[in-house]
């Protein structure tokens, strides 16, 4: 057998081998971070996608001896079922009888007092990948409320489905909200535990709680640790095996996500109250000719644009597969513009506050600038609003590079 065909076959094996590896999320290295928790008084933030297999992080935990002696919850809840934006209050988990703060209510970061005698807080939540959504806005607030208490953070990487480009405008710190806190492109490209190191490596948490960090890390005492994932880099494809909230429950919505949210801060629907949210939006008023659906109120979904009335408009079709390699790594604005051609009250096609100031209208917080609004209302090409994205757009890719893991 000669060495060019044993050499050959090595190569093809390794290639088979590589892409037969299963990616593992940081939650399943368990050797790595139980002996971290282990006497400790810990605190979990998590919902339905903190899971191990099929077993809920929690209960693992729990079957492990580990104390728990507070779950945060997030946008949606502890348990996930909440509707987009509902605000959730505090109770008890029944399953589990600990105490269930909600960070997505009356307050969004940790106070002192929620924080009393832990020692730990372990963070597990699957991402998309897509500044709007508000699970990194999340972690920002966590970490201002832990690391100020001066109490370690423990963050369990996930992959993120979107990881694979970085598109979109760089939020203007005008337009700071909870759907976009930090100068970072609609999609950024990053893990969960990638952006937690760019948060405190950038400086970008605020001056006191950053303080209280770079102090502690001169002493040798780091308090945020991220376990990584494994078998993972951003252009692995990886399904997520829970869907990360009520209106994302497929790959293909969850692809369809950063190009189509837009439509939150028009008066068209984007799908929800549909089986298909993010891959279908119109509106009553559209041409009869286009697709048509119609919106109902479901859980996850109660008060959706439009229920129980005919919509006319588009649909992203195919297997998730399809959907991916047609969304491509764009955000695909070419849905916005046309959008806005077809509808015919331009006036209205925004929705604008009661105030009527163009700046306060809830989609320039999902663009982060009021730019892109005016862009298309003035016609405005995909390449000609695209390249208005730059140099900052390349400028954050020249920051995310020194945090990135995988």
């Amino acid at each position: 057998m000669s060495k060019a065909f044993v050499f050959s076959l090595v190569l093809v094996f390794g290639i088979f081998f590589a892409k037969a590896q299963h990616v593992l999320p940081g939650a399943n290295s368990l050797p790595q971070y139980l002996p971290l928790l282990k006497g400790k008084q810990v605190a979990v933030f998590a919902n339905q996608t903190s899971t191990l297999g099929e077993t809920h992080l929690v209960d693992t935990l729990l079957s492990k001896g580990i104390n728990i002696k507070v779950i945060f919850g997030p946008e949606h809840g502890f348990r996930g079922t909440a509707d987009a934006g509902e605000k959730v209050g505090n109770y008890v988990d029944e399953k589990t009888g600990i105490p269930v703060i909600s960070l997505y209510g009356s307050k969004r970061r940790p106070s002192s007092q929620d924080l009393e005698g832990v020692d730990i807080v372990l963070f597990d939540i699957q991402d998309v990948g897509v500044r709007f959504y508000t699970f990194i806005s999340s972690l920002e607030e966590l970490m201002e409320g832990v690391i100020s208490a001066k109490k370690q953070l423990l963050i369990l990487d996930r992959p993120n489905p979107n990881g694979h480009y970085v598109d979109g405008p760089v939020l203007d710190p005008s337009y700071k909200s909870f759907v976009g806190m930090q100068p970072v492109p609609v999609v950024y490209g990053m893990t969960i535990g990638e952006y937690a190191r760019m948060l405190i490596g950038e400086k970008w948490i605020s001056s006191s709680t950053q303080q209280v960090y770079d102090s502690l890390l001169k002493k040798g005492k780091n308090l945020l640790k991220v376990i990584p994932c494994k078998n993972y880099t951003h252009q692995t494809v990886y399904s997520l095996p829970v869907k990360p909230s009520p209106n994302l429950p497929t790959m293909s919505s969850i692809y369809c996500y950063p190009s189509i949210c837009f439509f939150e801060g028009t008066v068209l629907s984007e799908g929800r109250g549909t089986a298909t949210p993010f891959q279908v939006f119109g509106h009553p008023s559209l041409p009869k000719d286009l697709y048509s659906f119609m919106p109902k109120a479901m859980p996850g979904a109660l008060f959706p644009k439009f229920a129980d009335q005919q919509c006319y408009g588009w649909r992203i079709t195919g297997s998730a597969e399809e959907v991916k390699k047609k969304m491509g790594t764009r955000i695909q604005l070419s849905y916005l513009i046309n959008a806005y051609k077809f509808y015919a009250d331009k006036e209205h096609f925004f929705i604008l506050p009661k105030s009527g100031e163009i700046k306060d209208a809830f989609f320039n917080k999902l663009a982060g600038n009021e730019e892109l609004m005016l862009q298309i209302i003035a016609g405005e090409s995909e390449e000609s609003i695209r390249k208005s994205w730059e140099p900052m757009l390349s400028e954050f890719k020249v920051i995310r590079k020194r945090y990135l893991i995988y």
